[in-house]
């Protein structure tokens, strides 16, 4: 576990009380003297591990802040639903697993409490891929998490069309604050606007099936535990929209994994095309499925680097690159 010890939970506190009354009773534990060590993620400065001392019990707390508590509240309440639905379709059992919620408190600063996952993250394995030469396991991995994202789309696919507007409207909301808080040209901003205007137009993003993505999957919010075996975590933004949406996400990340590390913009093409590939095995016609797929994927995979190029951390040589690359992809083939 990376993260900052803070110290031991008070028993004067709230939270004390809540785990040992409401969280602890779920575990089939009573532990009157328990001892709370608190660790603060690196990754997120809200979410923290409770571990029990003596009885080695780790649980995680995500604390929700929004604009408004009312906001917060309904953000929490929101992701707690969430891993309720999708465990109740069968997601609580290897190899398809969403993380385990064992309550949400909104008079603890809405507070929502989960288990605490021991797995790899995807981030991780990219890294060990990269950098150690562990290609064969980054693809062993990304058939498994495929599987899992198939699984997801298939099982939750509604009657209703993708609203291809939704997506539109994200990327309008990165080029702004692409512009606003990097500098980003109007004349970029009109050539994204243009080519999301293109992408409108083609019939093939609204013709889909709508269905339950995850929303935000990252590569820190995806997690391996043996072989193939996927665990999901942190599913606030779960929602209806086309499944390329998470596809897209994920292929995005792959390709900046790589184009930071080798300055290559494909060299995550092996491993893009192998993720997409196992992913549509697992319909009724994968050559048909992949050819699909492939058709709407770009757009999710440039709004995917928009995204990613918001960040702070980034530098202003590789946000250029990052950005020059994602209406690069939005001009082919339209």
């Amino acid at each position: 576990m990376t993260g900052t010890n803070l110290g031991y939970l008070h028993q004067e506190d709230p939270l004390y009380g809540y785990l040992q009354h409401h969280i602890v009773p779920q575990l089939g534990f009573s532990v009157p003297d328990a001892a709370w060590k608190v660790f603060r993620f690196h990754v997120s400065r809200d979410v923290f591990l409770y571990e029990e001392k003596n009885r080695g019990i780790r649980l995680v707390g995500k604390f929700f802040k929004a604009s408004s508590r009312d906001k917060a509240r309904r953000t929490g309440a929101t992701e707690f639903n969430n891993l309720l639905f999708l465990r109740s379709l069968g997601f609580s059992v290897p190899p398809h697993y969403v993380v385990r919620p064992f309550g949400f408190n909104p008079d603890i600063d809405n507070l929502l409490v989960v288990e605490y996952l021991a797995g790899e993250t995807l981030s991780r394995v990219i890294t060990s891929a990269m950098v150690n030469g562990r290609k064969q396991r980054l693809f062993r991995k990304l058939s498994g998490l495929g599987h899992f994202f198939a699984t997801l789309h298939n099982r939750t696919a509604g009657d209703s069309l993708v609203d291809f507007d939704e997506a539109c409207r994200c990327m309008e909301r990165f080029v702004r604050f692409l512009m606003e808080r990097w500098g980003l040209s109007d004349d970029d901003a009109q050539a994204f606007q243009y080519l999301r205007e293109r992408w409108r137009g083609r019939s093939c993003m609204w013709e889909d099936r709508a269905v339950l993505v995850h929303g935000d999957a990252t590569p820190s919010n995806i997690l391996f535990s043996r072989g193939r075996d996927v665990m999901a975590i942190d599913l606030e933004r779960m929602k209806w929209a086309d499944r390329v949406f998470d596809l897209g996400q994920l292929c995005g990340e792959l390709k900046h994994f790589f184009f930071r590390h080798t300055r290559d913009p494909w060299a995550a093409e092996p491993y893009i095309g192998h993720f997409l590939w196992e992913y549509c095995c697992h319909f009724p016609d994968r050559d048909a499925a992949f050819r699909a797929i492939t058709r709407r994927l770009p757009f999710y995979m440039a709004v995917t680097l928009l995204r990613i190029a918001r960040n702070s951390w980034i530098d202003y040589d590789y946000r250029r690159q990052l950005i020059d690359e994602a209406e690069q992809i939005l001009r082919k083939d339209i």
